[in-house]
């Protein structure tokens, strides 16, 4: 995987940052820095994040050595299980100027997660998740016609990159957000448990609650949300789901409460 960093350093390599999040304990194992990259190519539903979206939106072109500056600075917090995860928006969208910062990042010994929605692939994506320590891969919904009712987009992509990181023994997470009446079918969850069952890259299943929390975001940049009326997740749905989800991997993690995003 070596390219010659020296050439990379000659030059300034910058990144569409969103925003940071210091001591983050939501994505990723341990500490982390959390980056958050802009422009995503899917229109969930449900997004709590719609100003990351667009390519350029409220973002700041950020120079690579400023994002490992603040890794390297923080790298004490981090401990042994710590690091650095890129969120976003979907990190995949800037590939090809994120390999190089993995590789400055790796050359501190730094963790590095990806959080994505895996439906983008090239050569540059594959690069880019040979350098990562650990993907939190989203699956928005198993089957694809209603993941396409709920992102406008297909989901083979997503389940393709799946298989590629259980073939690369690359370990990932999957995370899975349960929204009443779109991703909360017990048949569509079956589904996914008996086809990602006997993966052994999967180290845990992640469970969120679907909620409400990013819709003002929408009254400020004068959008719809098209969710109005679609209510938050009883507890009851929530364990319902968990109880599903157990049947088919050993490990999964239930979160009660929504995470701000």
């Amino acid at each position: 995987m070596s390219r010659g960093l020296g050439d990379v350093y000659k030059r300034q390599i910058m990144i569409r940052v969103h925003s940071y999040e210091s001591m983050g304990t939501f994505d990723g194992p341990g500490l982390r820095l959390v980056v958050f990259l802009q422009g995503c190519n899917f229109r969930c539903l449900y997004c709590a994040n719609p100003d990351t979206i667009d390519t350029k939106g409220e973002s700041t072109e950020t120079a690579i050595d400023e994002i490992v500056r603040m890794a390297v600075s923080q790298k004490a917090f981090f401990g042994k299980k710590g690091g650095v995860t890129f969120s976003g928006g979907e990190p995949t969208l800037q590939a090809k100027a994120l390999i190089p910062l993995f590789q400055r990042l790796k050359e501190q010994n730094i963790h590095i997660c990806i959080d994505t929605n895996g439906s983008i692939w090239n050569e540059e994506v594959e690069e880019l998740l040979k350098w990562t320590d650990l993907v939190l891969l989203d699956i928005k919904e198993f089957n694809n016609v209603r993941h396409r009712q709920l992102t406008e987009r297909s989901n083979e992509q997503t389940i393709r990159t799946a298989e590629w990181l259980e073939k690369n023994g690359k370990p990932f997470w999957l995370r899975y957000v349960l929204v009443p009446g779109y991703s909360s079918f017990e048949e569509d969850i079956r589904a996914l448990g008996e086809h990602f069952k006997n993966y052994h890259m999967i180290q845990r299943v992640e469970i969120l609650p679907y909620h409400t929390l990013g819709v003002h975001k929408y009254e400020a940049m004068g959008k719809e949300y098209k969710l109005n009326g679609i209510k938050e997740n009883t507890l009851e749905q929530l364990e319902t789901a968990k109880t599903l989800f157990g049947e088919y991997f050993n490990t999964c993690l239930l979160y009660t409460s929504p995470s701000p995003r």
